[in-house]
């Protein structure tokens, strides 16, 4: 169907509309409403949705696609804005945000106050089904998962977050260590003088993982007698076995010695992910460079998977295999969120095509594209430090900062709808 001016009282039953100042600077938009609504669909200016949605005619709706770009970044319109998605919360209406070069703040700002989802536009192919397709399931969704044995203690229930790198060298750890930083050091705590999210940080490279080097912290035996023996886990033995950095961080290490990759099963993993979910906001799970037969209870307690990967054939080929393994297994490939490392550069028009052919070979959506970090990432690593500590002004660890305020306001509407 074409945008429609305005639904009226003749009109088929709305499930779907999208809200702009003018819906044709969004005509990739106008295509994929069509695609996945039908003539189910309708598109409205601000001011029309608000009276729309008092209106009988709204019952029916499910979704609203909010278009918006640098002109809305205004403190009028975000208040209008903001105003729209607190209407839509109440009628139990929900908001995915279409957005084109809209500020961070303004896109932190909105997400916090109930939008569901956002996708970048233009839209990568099949993104906006994705999306409409996760807002039964939000991005850092209340997921019920298996219980832990021996002392779980009731009232906390942490988000968790799985990385794994698609190939050597891709950064996955770099980025599951910086990401936990930025996760337990956020601005508005220290602005406003509140307890800062409590985070952990679980390795579970047992062979080769460098959780610990990259933030300078002993190995101990306690690790190894925590996975030799997970059903007689306690809180205390738990506790004994993490290490602490800076009095921000709790680290789960890789044990002190090489352990084969089937030294733990599925209920271990189980049982320690869920022990530091009833103990922390959020838990980091940094994943091995190989698919064992415990990746499934990993990705089971994830509520996003982070898939790292670079804009070379190896990522593409491993990406693709992966994938098909999901897909084979029937896992909940849905999680799953592919992040680009050391992504081409504003300018570099080649690299954006590049990684737009890689999209659309692969049938995915590259939903964060993160800069290289450079030499930068080397010396934090080899000091033992975070990016925010040690490059603050890092394009690298501005990027992953940028990230965690948009998982930690995603997270917070995800537990304010549940």
């Amino acid at each position: 169907m074409t945008a429609a001016a305005e639904p009226t009282p003749e009109s088929a039953p709305l499930s779907a509309c999208t809200v702009s100042r003018d819906i044709t600077n969004f005509d990739l938009l106008i295509e994929d409403m069509e695609q996945e609504f039908g003539e189910s669909w309708g598109d409205l200016r601000f001011d029309e949705a608000l009276s729309f949605l008092s209106q009988p005619e709204a019952a029916a709706l499910k979704v609203l696609t909010l278009a918006l770009d640098a002109e809305d970044d205004t403190p009028a319109e975000m208040e209008r804005i903001a105003t729209l998605i607190a209407k839509a919360r109440q009628a139990g209406v929900r908001v995915i945000l279409i957005t084109e070069n809209l500020g961070a703040t303004a896109l932190h700002q909105l997400l916090r106050l109930g939008a569901d989802d956002f996708v970048p536009y233009p839209l990568p192919e099949g993104a906006l089904h994705d999306a409409v397709a996760r807002l039964d399931k939000p991005l850092i969704a209340e997921t019920p998962v298996p219980a832990a044995t021996g002392g779980t203690a009731p009232g906390r229930d942490g988000s968790v977050l799985v990385v794994q790198g698609l190939a050597g060298g891709v950064g996955g750890t770099t980025f599951a260590v910086n990401l936990a930083w930025e996760l337990a050091t956020p601005d508005a705590p220290r602005k406003m003088q509140i307890a800062a999210p409590s985070v952990c940080v679980i390795d579970l490279d047992l062979q080769f993982g460098s959780v610990a080097s990259c933030l300078d912290l002993s190995r101990t035996e306690a690790v190894f007698e925590l996975w030799s023996d997970t059903a007689r886990m306690d809180m205390l033995s738990f506790d004994q076995a993490l290490a602490d950095y800076d009095g921000k961080l709790k680290v789960l290490s890789a044990p002190a010695d090489m352990l084969p990759l089937d030294f733990i099963t599925g209920d271990d993993v189980n049982r320690v992910i869920s022990m530091a979910r009833s103990k922390f906001d959020y838990v980091i799970v940094d994943m091995p460079k190989s698919v064992v037969s415990w990746t499934e209870a990993a990705l089971n307690q994830a509520h996003v998977f982070f898939a790292m990967l670079e804009l070379d054939m190896r990522s593409a080929q491993n990406a693709l295999r992966l994938m098909r393994t999901f897909r084979a297994e029937d896992l909940p490939a849905e999680k799953m969120r592919f992040v680009l490392n050391r992504a081409p550069k504003f300018t570099d028009l080649g690299g954006k095509t590049r990684v737009r052919h890689l999209e659309q070979s692969l049938s995915i959506s590259i939903e964060v594209q993160l800069p290289d970090g450079g030499r930068a990432v080397t010396d934090a690593n080899d000091h033992g430090e975070p990016l925010g500590k040690a490059a603050p002004k890092s394009p690298l660890r501005k990027a992953i900062s940028k990230l965690a305020r948009v998982v930690a306001a995603v997270e917070t509407a995800g537990r304010a709808t549940a």
